[in-house]
């Protein structure tokens, strides 16, 4: 394998699928990124056997080929390279010479052979949307996840695509966040699932690069194919993969806890709100981590308080 790659660009690929790394010592395997040159681009791949990412990125390939190399270290040297171009050349040993400029540096990978294929899916449950849309909705309801590991079936947020409509709900017992968006859905397409915090999280963190994300889904894990708007200077190509296990189980009935009737209902500036509230929540502790409001006709009272610091 070998072939040429602007640093910035490398560097950047490799930020995308830095957070997809396995920790398991019986597979060292994990640990290391897959590189795959091809004709005008490189793949670059990681997983953690629960999670899995692939990019690609344009580059001058003379030697198609591939290996893996450990994608913590491999990050931190082209991160420090001058912003030259960067010529990558592996041998058959499995050792990679990365130079540029006057630097120069040797790496032992692993073969190819050993690094765990990222799973394909059928055209079972499968919706194209905006990425926009999907981030604007994970930020609505992902706080609401939960963090205990006890309750693995809230640890993560449910994914519901029937009525015409997707629906996100999280909760984690105490509180719960829901939001829905229309959407074509056919009967025979329709279905939900579970998906991991730590999923959520890499969603959040990757879309909005471009315009559409389409998502695949069976009862065992989830797929989601990012696009790339070309016209930035990322280096990024074609589209983000991300693959993900599923959390299994049934989600608990949210229908049930949200009334039907409310007695009181309150129309109020979001901003203004959400300074008032932080204001309150000055002087409250991590035991008492609450705020009061109080209504009345026209006015909406907004205190915190505790023993250790007094009242707002």
């Amino acid at each position: 394998m070998k072939f040429k790659i602007n640093q910035d660009h490398f560097s950047n690929g490799l930020q995308q699928v830095l957070n997809v790394v396995g920790s398991r010592a019986t597979m060292p395997i994990l640990s290391n990124v897959l590189i795959e040159a091809e004709e005008g681009h490189i793949s670059l791949t990681t997983t953690n056997l629960d999670l899995g990412i692939r990019c690609r990125i344009k580059a001058d390939v003379s030697e198609p080929g591939g290996i893996t190399l450990p994608v913590r270290k491999l990050a931190t040297i082209v991160r420090e390279l001058p912003q030259n171009d960067v010529f990558i050349e592996t041998s058959d040993n499995n050792q990679a010479k990365i130079t540029s400029g006057g630097s120069l540096f040797k790496i032992m990978g692993i073969s190819t052979e050993e690094f765990p294929p990222l799973p394909t899916f059928e055209n079972r449950h499968v919706f194209e949307l905006s990425q926009t849309e999907i981030v604007s909705m994970l930020k609505s309801v992902s706080y609401g996840q939960s963090n205990d590991e006890n309750r693995y079936i809230l640890n993560g947020v449910y994914f519901n695509f029937a009525d015409a409509k997707l629906t996100l709900v999280a909760t984690d017992g105490r509180r719960l966040a829901l939001t829905a968006l229309d959407t074509e859905i056919s009967e025979d397409n329709a279905g939900s699932l579970i998906l991991p915090a730590k999923t959520v999280a890499e969603l959040e963190r990757l879309m909005g690069k471009g315009e559409k994300v389409k998502i695949a889904f069976n009862d065992r894990q989830a797929a989601f194919e990012i696009s790339i708007d070309d016209t930035g200077d990322t280096g990024l190509v074609d589209h983000l993969y991300l693959v993900s296990k599923i959390v299994e189980g049934n989600y608990p009935n949210y229908r049930q806890v949200i009334p039907k009737e409310t007695e009181h209902r309150v129309k109020i500036e979001r901003e203004l709100m959400l300074e008032c509230v932080h204001r309150a929540a000055l002087v409250t502790s991590d035991k008492s981590n609450s705020v009061k409001l109080k209504m009345s006709k026209n006015l909406l009272e907004i205190s915190g308080s505790s023993s250790e610091f007094g009242e707002s």
